[in-house]
This record gives structure tokens, sequence and C-alpha cells, in this order.
């Protein structure tokens, strides 16, 4: 119960998510085996011929007795953990979702329904997700490049999940490399010329090994170069600021010549 909790509600976009969290508590409560089972098969009873003694027709009732008694008890076991099943299932998707999925009987045809209908959003949510992996860039800003790579570890992990779509620990490497800023350019070329080919724990431990290194060298920064020229293009500006505070505390020249000149004029003949 306390795992039913975690489902995400069915929204569209989550199906993948959505469908292995339903299979999960499936398991747990020990129903999932319904998905397997096609609802038991009433048994034809018997019929009495019109030859038949009494003793031969008694024996067959005998003989059936059990064979319906089994097939009482594994309808009602296969109907409980139907209705079970197919409860969570209503109970964890969208109102608009849930009406629009026909009812059927079996929770087996009823996911096969879900899944048909979710089907194209699903291509959908894998491409946009293909999207945000490949455009991964990392900055140096915020979070380090420990959990940059995390972060691309765990989109290729749900990339992973859908039908056809493989992305191989190699392939992740790469695009990790490709999302690393040019400050990292001779650290890649380094990886790329030998024949090594390191797996996700090793990039992350030799990455976050040279992020340290390039911060040792720039000022703490991976981003110290183009700081540095933000700090020169504005310095102007705190001189400019300087100037007036300048003529307000000592009169130029051409003021002090002005002022010099003044009597002279005055003492000119009319």
């Amino acid at each position: 119960m306390t795992f039913i909790n975690t489902i995400p509600p069915l929204k569209g976009d989550n199906y993948v998510e959505w469908r292995k969290k339903i299979d999960m508590a499936f398991t747990f409560a020990e129903v999932d085996w319904v998905l397997d089972t096609e609802r038991p098969v009433q048994p034809v009873p018997p019929v009495r011929a019109t030859d038949e003694t009494d003793d031969a027709w008694q024996k067959r009732e005998r003989e059936f007795a059990p064979i319906q008694m089994s097939y009482d008890l594994e309808k009602k076991k296969w109907e409980s953990a139907n209705k079970k099943c197919k409860t969570l299932v209503q109970n964890t998707m969208e109102s608009h979702i849930l009406d629009s999925i026909p009812v059927v009987d079996s929770v087996k045809d009823y996911l096969d329904t879900i899944k048909r209908q979710f089907t194209g959003s699903t291509k959908t949510y894998a491409t946009e997700m293909i999207k945000e992996l490949i455009s991964q860039k990392y900055t140096g800003g915020g979070t380090g490049i420990r959990e940059h790579i995390l972060r691309m570890s765990h989109l290729a992990s749900k990339i992973k999940k859908f039908k056809d779509l493989t992305i191989t620990d190699a392939f992740l490497v790469h695009l990790v490399f490709a999302s690393l800023p040019k400050e990292f350019e001779t650290f890649v070329v380094n990886y790329n010329m030998q024949p090594e080919t390191w797996d996700l724990e090793k990039t992350i431990a030799m990455c976050a090994q040279e992020e340290e290194r390039i911060k040792a060298s720039n000022g703490g920064s991976i981003n110290h170069l183009r700081d540095n020229k933000k700090k020169i293009y504005h310095s102007p500006s705190k001189n400019k600021g300087k100037g007036p505070m300048q003529q307000q505390g000592k009169p130029s020249t051409q003021h002090q010549g002005q002022n010099q000149s003044q009597p002279t004029m005055q003492h000119l003949p009319q």
C-alpha cells in the first residue's frame, strides 16, 4: 500500500514510468500472474446418455465434481486478482484519460488498450528526451561536473526503457565530452588519442579531476578568462566617474588663463 502512493498518475507523457510502477505494484501484491493467465473456462458438465446406467452416471458425476470445484476456486481467485489490478490501474489515471479508455473485462486487455493509445505519445516523449540529452551543455556554474554527468546518465537510462532504443556507455561518454566547454578541449583531445575506453564511473572521476585543475589555474573559475574580459571592459566606467571630482577639486589651465587675462583687459585704454 505504501508503494502505491509512489505511482505517478498517468498523464500521457509518462506512460513508460507509470507502467513500470504498475507492474512493480502487481509483483509486490503477488497478483502479477493475472497478466499472463486467461480467465478460467467453465468446464462442460456431463450429460447423461439415454442408455447409461445409474451406476455409470453417478460415477461420471462424482468425477466431474472436483473439476467443477477447481474451476470455482480458480475463477474466484482470478476475478479477485483481476479486480484488484484493474482498480489500481483506473485509480492511477487522469480522469480525462480514464474516460477515453474503453472498458474491458480483463486487466491484461485493459493495459493493452492503454498501450496502443499511448504508443504515439510515447514515441514523442522519447524524441524529446533524446533532444534534451544531446543538447546538454556544461557551463561550469551552479552544480559541478559530477552532477552534470549524472544528469546526462539519468536521461540516458530513461531513454533505454523504450523499446528498440539503446544508448551504450561508450556513446554516452562521447556525449559527455561533447557537452564540455572549450576549457576541456585539450583534455578531450588527449582522451580521443589514447586507445583506452573509459566507462562512466572513470569518466566522472577524470572529468572532476580535470575541472579542479582548470579551476586552480584560472583562479577558481571555469570561465575565468571570460570573467576577466568583462571586468576589463567595464573598467573605463570607473575612471569616468572620477573625472568630475578631479575638475571640482582643481581648476583647469584654461580657466586659470581666463581669470588672469580679465584684469588686463579692464586696464586697456578706451
